[in-house]
């Protein structure tokens, strides 16, 4: 069985969660790379209305292969109860009929399940067949203390069967 994460992350704990996920389930990994500036009060904002827009944005890497891999996870954080614009271009862009996907968000507050309801939304409108999800939360949490949450989460889900 193989597997392969793809996950956007700003601010670093959805990359902690994603090389957790793949040192755990022996999967690959590809981080998508938004080349719009995220970071600062006033790109974070705009960052926020474009998820709520799900505007469409130049990435790194513009398409992921994903014809070897049994199971796909996408994951993201969560900006303003919405997936970011970074993951949302990487899906509309992917082939995924008959792709079975675990979505997951990382949230500072609460609204993930939003968040990954959406993602399934886009993922079965590209064909993909949702099997798992689940929402961390991240916010006053060491990195050890993600690193845990996210093992639990794996035993928990049972996420090494898939």
């Amino acid at each position: 069985m193989k597997r392969i994460i793809v996950y956007y992350s700003n601010g670093g704990t959805t990359d902690l969660v994603a090389k957790t996920l793949a040192k755990k389930l022996n999967a690959d990994l590809a981080r998508i790379y938004d080349l719009k500036n995220r970071d600062g009060l006033k790109n974070r904002l705009f960052a926020s209305i474009h998820a709520f827009r799900e505007t469409k944005t130049d990435i790194v890497p513009a398409k992921v292969d994903l014809r070897g891999y049994d199971t796909i996870y996408f994951g993201t954080p969560t900006w303003n109860g919405n997936p970011t614009p970074a993951i949302l271009t990487i899906i509309d862009r992917s082939d995924l009929r008959a792709k079975d996907v675990i979505l997951f968000a990382t949230m500072d507050a609460n609204r993930g399940e939003t968040s990954v309801n959406r993602l399934e939304e886009k993922v079965k409108l590209r064909g993909a067949r949702v099997i798992e999800s689940f929402t961390i939360a991240t916010k006053n949490k060491s990195p050890e203390k993600l690193v845990r949450d996210t093992e639990a989460i794996i035993e928990m889900k049972d996420l090494k069967m898939y």
